[in-house]
């Protein structure tokens, strides 16, 4: 029996998995001193309901992915118009430093999952979905290169198993940032707004300073006519990024959807600003910008099919484990390290983690969790949805081909 939710359905399902996490986050401790973000933590149980239907009636499940789409595409369309060219100079040095340290990470990764598989009697190639194609590309990144293993190289099933790794990725991302983060600030005594909350802080007004996606649960000010002019802007960055997508099709610059709409957001706010001097309502595209954040991420851990992640082979699990390590010891001790080892850099970390194991709406709820109970962190919001979004699937677009070329 299969079960398969239209997009009204969905919807609800969502909304209902947003509602459950955020209950469980504020009645469980564990949840909050761990920094889980909501959504992972609702999506969760969810993913666990239907895998017990699952293995009791043998039905199977499937949640709209258009829906899913659409909300990721407008969260990085909410992070390009969020993002002036005075932010990217502000970012400066620190956005560049972390970007080679991403960079030297995908090749950490590679040569983890590369090395490993050809240990376990595996095709390196295997090693490789098991690398920086799922866990830094996504879901995205794993099926295009996923077809073209299966097409060019013979590695039968690799859509299969690049969707199922950057599954288990989105989910292990969401659960380590926000512990090791909490870990190095309580460590290095680097947060003196310990406990604090900002759920009844007064609502954000035209005068207030930007937060950007740092408090997703403060009150900000909006109208209708802003919220339909902000909706406008958005529709502007998927029908550029649509267009761009198909435009592409198998040119040098063909990149994938949420990068277009990434760069017309980005095309768009400046283009209003220092040409028109028109200003863009930056509250009203915070609001939509957390609120699809939040809802694909429920909408990708309702779609988590476990029953498929248990019927990994053993030694895929001895991979993803061995990169799960790797990625925590990397961020504690490589990427806080270099960026400062100050609480920038631990929010920082917490971000690596969940876009170098997941994505980047992972990587922003992550950040989120542990913003909202020590405080924000300016720069840690400036830098990871940049370069998470945009600079580093260039990256190992390109990284990823030197890889196939070194293995063939």
């Amino acid at each position: 029996m299969h079960l398969s939710f239209s997009t009204y359905y969905t919807l609800i399902s969502a909304a209902l998995v947003l509602l459950v996490g955020k209950f469980l986050v504020q009645k469980i401790k564990f949840l909050r001193d761990f920094n889980i973000p909501e959504p992972v933590a609702g999506g969760l149980v969810a993913a666990a309901a239907l895998f017990t239907l699952h293995q009791v009636t043998g039905a199977t499940f499937s949640f709209s992915s258009d829906l899913q789409s659409g909300f990721m595409l407008v969260f990085f369309s909410s992070i390009g118009l969020s993002a002036n060219f005075s932010k990217l100079r502000e970012g400066g040095r620190a956005l560049v430093l972390f970007l080679l340290v991403i960079a030297v990470f995908i090749v950490v990764q590679n040569a983890i999952g590369i090395g490993l598989a050809s240990a376990l009697g595996l095709d390196p190639l295997v090693g490789l979905i098991a690398g920086s194609i799922t866990l830094i590309g996504g879901h995205g990144t794993a099926g295009a290169w996923g077809q073209v293993l299966e097409r060019d190289f013979g590695v039968q099933g690799a859509v299969t198993l690049g969707i199922a790794c950057a599954t288990f990725g989105l989910v292990i991302g969401g659960l380590i940032g926000g512990p090791l983060a909490k870990a190095l600030i309580t460590r290095y005594q680097l947060s003196t707004r310990s406990g604090q909350t900002h759920d009844n802080q007064a609502p954000l007004t035209e005068a207030s300073p930007n937060a950007e996606f740092e408090y997703p649960d403060q009150n900000r000010l909006i109208t209708a006519n802003a919220a339909v002019e902000t909706l406008a802007l958005f529709a502007g960055c998927l029908a550029f990024a649509e267009f761009m997508t198909g435009y592409s099709q198998g040119k040098f610059f063909q990149l994938p959807t949420f990068v277009w709409a990434l760069g017309a957001g980005v095309l768009i706010r400046n283009t209003l600003d220092y040409v028109f001097n028109i200003k863009v309502f930056d509250r009203a595209i915070d609001v939509f910008g957390n609120a699809s954040l939040s809802i694909y991420l429920a909408i990708a851990l309702l779609s988590l099919k476990l029953w498929e992640l248990a019927g990994l082979a053993a030694p895929l699990m001895v991979i993803l484990a061995a990169q799960t390590i790797a990625m925590g010891l990397y961020a504690a001790f490589v990427t806080f390290r270099i960026m400062g080892r100050n609480y920038d850099a631990a929010v920082l970390a917490a971000g690596h983690c969940g876009f170098g194991m997941g994505a980047t709406p992972t990587a922003v709820a992550n950040m989120q969790a542990i913003t909202n109970q020590y405080g924000p962190s300016h720069k840690a919001f400036l830098i990871v949805p940049m370069v998470g979004a945009f600079f580093i699937d260039i990256v190992n677009a390109a990284m990823i081909q030197v890889f196939i070329k070194l293995l063939h």
